[in-house]
């Protein structure tokens, strides 16, 4: 029994945990974003990031987030220990303001 333990517990531990479900409100964002996406009221994701990722050179890419009433979508980065934030017009693709450097 003792051996079945040592050889299961490091398997339980190396196993990956399940990732989280969403927020409510972000659930609500996605489905935002879909919507206008499928309408044609915003560009898609990859369209934005490939507008946005090449001026971005020496950062990493942490992530986005939606903000489905102003269709705005905020990108953000990481270079040298400081966060950036890059707003982007969601209809457009056009940044439209930036925090951090």
């Amino acid at each position: 029994m003792k051996m079945l333990a040592a050889f299961a517990l490091p398997l339980l531990l190396a196993a990956p945990a399940a990732p989280a479900a969403p927020a409510p409100e972000q659930q609500r964002d996605q489905q935002q974003a879909w919507r206008q996406r499928q309408q044609g009221r915003i560009l898609p994701l990859r369209e934005i990031e490939a507008k946005v990722l090449p001026a971005m050179r020496g950062s990493q890419y942490l992530g986005f987030d939606f903000e489905g009433d102003s269709g705005i979508y905020t990108l953000k980065f990481l270079r040298d220990g400081t966060v950036i934030w890059v707003d982007v017009d969601g209809r457009s693709g056009q940044i439209i303001g930036r925090t951090g450097h």
